[in-house]
């Protein structure tokens, strides 16, 4: 029975808007802007009865949000690059200081042979060599850290190392390349956003996409080594225009959506029309879209309703069917 109720009332609907776009059709042949036959007509009654609402669209310039997908990493693996790398210079300074001590006992005559020497030099070649190859090894796999002051590497390294902080690789699959890097990283664990710092490039991938490197201080309990979560990054600001999901009317032509025309004063009737747009990214709950103008009202409830009885307008009048 409300199946049948409810086909009454959109017929009784559709009559009237018939009736209606007809009439204003017929008064507004001198208009300067005049609107193709079949753009849907409402009068207030008609209006209140399915729910058109309008809104001004809303300028904006949100992030464009990424995805990616993250990986944490084995805080170790840092500890056990950063160890080598500082060992190795240790050595390096030793070699060096004892080719400079038996340098001095040599040219004093004070019993440093010259063979002693040679093999004291060879041997600080071998350890700046390998002092070079770890931190080349280090300041490759942690560009990121690698650049920044030494306090604040420092810093990160110390709240890894204590578990107050994790590093999370973030691949970015299909790119390879990195332009602006993000500021921002939200890892979504288990259904909640956890805020995590981009701290630059990471060099720690498998070469099959570009890689960031983010660190989570104060990540949740259990999150180790290992676990793979999505990420979403905030690029580049993108600017236009944000409309609700349901507001948009995607067709073989492209996506569209319904705006109120301007209306004379004392006009009973309200018309609607079609505004094709493009849209650029979703956000939040709505969609960041290009082609609409400060002044548009946009329909951003009932827009089905608009785009069923689209059409009516254009049938003849003494059609009875």
């Amino acid at each position: 029975m409300n199946h049948r109720l409810i086909g009454m009332v959109f017929a009784t609907l559709a009559t009237s808007l018939l009736c209606a776009s007809t009439a204003h059709t017929a008064v507004d042949e001198d208009d300067d802007a005049p609107v193709a036959q079949g753009t849907p007509t409402l009068n207030r009654e008609q209006r209140d009865a399915v729910g058109i609402v309008v809104a001004r669209a809303v300028k904006a310039e949100p992030a464009e949000r990424i995805a990616a997908f993250g990986q944490v990493l084995d805080p170790t693996s840092l500890i056990t690059d950063l160890g080598d790398a500082e060992s190795n210079r240790a050595a390096e300074r030793a070699a060096s200081a004892e080719v400079a001590r038996l340098q001095g006992l040599y040219k004093a005559g004070a019993g440093a042979s010259l063979k002693n020497l040679q093999t004291a030099q060879a041997e600080q070649a071998r350890a700046a060599a390998q002092a070079r190859s770890a931190t080349s090894r280090f300041d490759l796999r942690w560009a990121s850290l690698a650049a920044r002051p030494s306090a604040e590497r420092q810093k990160i390294i110390d709240a890894v190392a204590g578990g107050d902080s994790i590093l999370v690789r973030v691949d970015l699959p299909g790119q390879y390349s990195i332009g602006t890097v993000p500021e921002k990283a939200l890892l979504d664990v288990d259904g909640i956003a956890v805020a995590g710092r981009v701290l630059g490039v990471s060099k720690l991938g498998d070469a099959q996409s570009a890689s960031l490197l983010v660190e989570v201080e104060h990540a949740p309990a259990g999150l180790g080594p290992g676990a793979r979560v999505p990420v979403a990054l905030d690029g580049a600001k993108r600017s236009g225009f944000l409309v609700p999901r349901g507001a948009l009317v995607y067709e073989e032509g492209g996506t569209y959506v319904y705006h109120q025309l301007d209306a004379k004063a004392g006009d009973e009737n309200t018309q609607y029309a079609r505004k094709k747009i493009t849209p650029l990214m979703p956000s939040g709950d709505g969609w960041l879209v290009d082609g609409l103008d400060d002044d548009d009202l946009i329909v951003v409830h009932g827009t089905g309703v608009l785009w069923s009885l689209e059409g009516i307008g254009s049938m003849p009048a003494e059609d009875d069917d």
